[in-house]
């Protein structure tokens, strides 16, 4: 490369081909279409909500129809359209299935959310194989279902999918076991799928902190629990749901285009579980 000029460097710079585009527009999603899973409500809804936003139609699955039937209504509210498919997205067959139904009712699939999954803390000698399996196919299997079965569509939309990990993928906490296994089994599938769909597809991942969502209503609910979750947060306050919105919208859009494989922590700064379970010693 020959060198560069002096008082030439800036113009260079400026010559970048996203030079003369607004920001904001590398974080619109018009004209494509996403899938979310686990949508009737919390992170699923918020998601979903903020992708059609952005421009996108959205295909929205969850056990709970009427719950669904609510998320349509604002991702109709914003100008887009949304499909509604109920279904027990335990089932991989199910999951896999919300691809087919997007390209058929919108002829492309651009975006994923795997949002779906989860499992109860409990203590060490009551989480048994059982337990763990049953924690691993909710939390990894069902999402690997899913992106599999839309990847000949993201092949052809150059598109990203997300997924919806937890900070307790990477901390430690008593009665986490399953849960935190899972979760950093799926952070993991994450960096390694990511190699595997590079360069036309990308693939990334949020590692989630207390939020406020229904599997916080008993945290919630109660004053001194909520302040010591709060206090023990370094942003002195517990996630909403639109906070992890806001980072799906990022990643999935070009506003990520230059990211794969990557952890995106959306914690509120903490490295250790804000709230014990209390669980005693053997």
């Amino acid at each position: 490369m020959p060198p560069v000029a002096p008082g030439t460097g800036l113009k260079r710079v400026l010559a970048h081909p996203y030079s003369g585009r607004m920001i904001l527009d590398r974080f619109k999603v018009t004209g494509q279409v996403a899938v979310v899973t686990g949508a009737g409500r919390g992170i699923g809804a918020a998601s979903a909500v903020a992708l059609a936003q952005a421009g996108a139609d959205v295909v929205i699955s969850a056990r709970t129809e009427d719950q669904l039937h609510k998320v349509a209504a604002e991702i109709e509210a914003a100008g887009r359209r949304a499909l509604i498919v109920p279904a027990n997205l335990n089932d991989l067959d199910a999951a896999a299935a919300l691809a087919a139904a997007a390209a058929e009712e919108f002829g492309r699939l651009d975006i994923v959310v795997n949002n779906v999954g989860g499992a109860m803390p409990d203590a060490y000698l009551n989480t048994d194989a059982r337990t763990l399996k049953n924690a691993f196919h909710f939390n990894v299997a069902v999402a690997h279902a899913l992106t599999q079965a839309a990847l000949p569509h993201l092949l052809e939309t150059r598109g990203s999918i997300v997924n919806i990990s937890s900070v307790m993928g990477r901390v430690a906490g008593r009665g986490y076991l399953a849960y935190g296994t899972a979760k950093a089994a799926f952070a993991h599938y994450t960096r390694l799928a990511a190699l595997d769909l590079a360069p036309r597809v990308r693939m990334n991942a949020i590692a989630v902190g207390s939020t406020a969502t229904s599997a916080l209503d008993i945290v919630m609910s109660s004053d001194e629990l909520r302040t010591t979750m709060e206090k023990n947060t370094p942003l002195g306050r517990i996630g909403d749901p639109e906070d992890i919105a806001a980072a799906v919208l990022y990643l999935a859009s070009p506003a990520g285009s230059y990211l794969t494989g990557k952890i995106l922590e959306v914690d509120g700064g903490i490295d250790a579980p804000n709230l014990e379970l209390g669980l005693p010693d053997l």
